[in-house]
């Protein structure tokens, strides 16, 4: 994903209301820029922290300039977790998650069968069976380069996995995938710490035959890129 023009650098001040954030630009200017993100951003909002930000030619917008990227005390970290889908999306095409290649069909945003909600995405035609992908974006770098999900309790992120376990349970294959957007981690484990329920819905979803993925992303201000997997640690700490 190639950002034109690239990210405009500023600095962070705070983050505040959830979806909000006030940066400082080398003129001096502040701004308040839209914060894309329902996490608490464990470890990505210190004050005075080097940040990027994109604008918006929307003139409908409140806030034309969103918060994108922030440097964290281990490496840069792209906040804006609505991007995680696009470059989920962009390496599925180019067949650079080898778990999940040789799909002619992919959608995006599909109904869970028989279910409220939608899955990220659906692979398809191979003729071997659907695929269903749920993909979340991990930012939360802790010790040893140990990175974590959730960051927040999320019922919401528990209940996707419970489904992804009854589509496998139905016959299909579930995928939850990790796009980790921070490049001071270096494995991928559960916030058990955080979120205790979440960490028993994946391992309980794993039993049932959900796989778990984890790539990690170059991020830049010109870019983010999916790039290496990264290990997948389940067992609780």
């Amino acid at each position: 994903m190639i950002f034109d023009p690239p990210f405009i650098p500023a600095t962070l001040l705070c983050r505040y209301k959830r979806f909000l954030a006030d940066v400082r630009f080398r003129d001096g200017v502040i701004v308040t820029a839209h914060c894309p993100n329902t996490g608490t951003m464990l470890g990505c909002t210190e004050p005075g922290s080097d940040a990027w930000v994109s604008v918006s030619d929307n003139a409908k917008r409140k806030y034309p300039h969103t918060l994108e990227i922030v440097r964290a005390r281990t490496g840069l970290v792209g906040v804006n977790t609505a991007r995680a889908n696009r470059i989920i999306e962009q390496a599925l095409k180019a067949g650079a998650i080898r778990q999940l290649t040789d799909y002619p069909e992919l959608r995006r945003e599909v109904a869970v069968p028989d279910e409220k909600g939608r899955f990220d995405f659906l692979l398809d035609g191979r003729g071997d069976g659907r695929c269903y992908v749920e993909v979340k974006s991990m930012t939360l770098a802790l010790e040893d380069g140990r990175g974590a999900f959730p960051d927040a309790v999320s019922e919401r992120a528990s209940r996707h996995v419970r489904a992804l376990a009854r589509q496998v349970e139905a016959g299909h294959r579930g995928v939850l995938l990790f796009c980790v957007q921070h490049t001071g981690i270096s494995y991928a484990t559960l916030a058990d710490e955080i979120d205790a329920a979440y960490g028993e819905s994946v391992r309980g979803a794993v039993a049932a035959g959900v796989e778990v993925l984890a790539y990690g992303c170059d991020v830049a201000p010109t870019g983010i890129a999916l790039c290496e997997e990264l290990e997948v640690r389940l067992a609780k700490r």
